[in-house]
Order: C-alpha cells, then structure tokens, then sequence
C-alpha cells in the first residue's frame, strides 16, 4: 500500500492507499522538534496497529524543520521503498499562475491536482486548519493563487489571550446567533462569523472568475461550520492526501 504523510502546521495526517482506494488514516498533532528516529517510530507504531505493509511513500509539509526529520525518517526507515516529497522539481502536472511560485505551499499545489481532477475547474478549495485557505483553480488546472485568514483555533486563543473575560471554549454551533451567555456569544461569532467570511470570501472570488464549478472544503476544522457555509458544494475531508497519490503516481 501507498502511504501519504501530510505535515501541516498543526496537525499530521496519514492515509494508506490501496490503488485509489484509502484503506487508513490518522491525525497526529504535529512537532517541529520531533526528530527523524521518533517520526519513523510514530509512524511504524500507526502501521504496525492496522498491519499495514507499505510499498511507497508519498509526502509534503509545510513546516521546514518537520521536512527535514521527514527527509531523514524516509531514508533511515523506508530506504528500500520508493519516496516522492512534494517539492520544486517534482511533476505535479499544476501550472503556478501567481507572481513567485517558490512562495506556494505544497499542500496548497497537491490541493489543486486533486481538486481539478475530481472535480474540474474553475473551482475553489477552502482549508480549514491553523489558517484558512483559500485555493484558486482556473478552468485548465492551474493554480490562480487565493486567499488566507485567520484559522479557526488561533481566534479563539487569541480572544483567550487578550480578553480577560473571555476563555477557550468547545467550538461548535450555538443554539441562536443571539448569545445569551459569555459561552453561547463566543460560539456564535466563530459559527457564524466565520461561515460568512467563507461565503462573502467565495462570493467576491466567484465573480471575478466568472463561474465556479465546485467550491471543496476541506482541513480539521471543517466540519466546525460547514453547516453554515452556503457556498460550499463539497467536502472532502481527504483532499490532500488524494493529491499525494496523484503526485505519486505521476513520478513512479
């Protein structure tokens, strides 16, 4: 099986693939200072659990000092297997269509093959994790550029943080936007602040595009307010990883 390693600034992702089949897959938090031995026992540990026997390897961070355990953990521990790290040089098939293409994340050009592929274009990826991504594909697959915001976690730290009133609480839909508490007021400003900025964000991107095929969730905490989120069309938790196994498969 193919074994796709998301490393996201907050959380990693793993998926075992059977052809085009996922078959596994973890979420793991993510720790710059984990080094390349206690990254390659993490993972052996995951895929020993489900016994899992793992013939490649495909993967991108976008946390430089995890991709360099990354690097370390592949060669120490999957020598013998083939690897492909998504990384300028490697066939993605995306056409970066923005001012500086060695500023584009790599999880961001995986987004796009995946998303053209399973859905077309023009479409647009919304990636709910520590940032709010918002990933732009023209009608012939490439990569237009986007949008970032402030991801859902870190505004509540930071209301945390800077509120003396105000604590951390469960992220999830209130039951009226009118808040009648300190806790119901804070879930509705995310639960509905948010899902606005993705509409208005989606809406503004639509027009200037003309038309949209697909707008795809996707990320952690998408599943926070993606009942509210109207412009939405679909959800695919997995987006990424799918990329990973396009990628893969185009080097291989």
């Amino acid at each position: 099986m193919l074994l796709c390693i998301d490393i996201g600034n907050t959380n990693t992702v793993l998926a075992t693939f059977d052809g085009d089949r996922l078959v596994h897959s973890w979420r793991i938090k993510t720790d710059a200072r984990s080094t390349a031995d206690e990254l390659g026992l993490m993972f052996r540990g995951l895929l020993a659990g489900d016994a899992v026997e793992i013939t490649g390897v495909a993967a991108c961070s976008t946390v430089p000092a995890a991709l360099r355990s990354l690097r370390t953990m592949l060669a120490r521990y999957y020598a013998d297997l083939p690897s492909v790290v998504v990384e300028p040089g490697v066939r993605t098939g995306v056409q970066l269509a923005i001012d500086n293409p060695k500023e584009v994340g790599a999880d961001r050009v995986v987004n796009t093959l995946a998303a053209y592929t399973l859905f077309g274009g023009p479409s647009i990826v919304v990636d709910f994790g520590t940032t709010t991504n918002f990933d732009v594909i023209s009608g012939r697959g490439e990569f237009l550029g986007g949008a970032f915001a402030p991801g859902i976690e870190i505004s509540f730290d930071a209301l945390a943080a800077r509120a003396a009133q105000l604590r951390k609480v469960e992220a999830t839909k209130p039951r009226s936007v009118i808040g009648k508490n300190t806790v119901e007021c804070l879930q509705s400003g995310l639960y509905f602040g948010f899902g606005g900025q993705v509409d208005r964000i989606v809406e503004r991107m639509t027009e200037e595009l003309g038309e949209v095929k697909a707008v795809i969730a996707t990320g952690g905490l998408a599943s926070v307010v993606l009942g509210e989120c109207r412009t939405i069309t679909h959800h695919e938790p997995m987006i990424t990883l799918i990329g990973l196994r396009m990628v893969y498969e185009r080097n291989l």
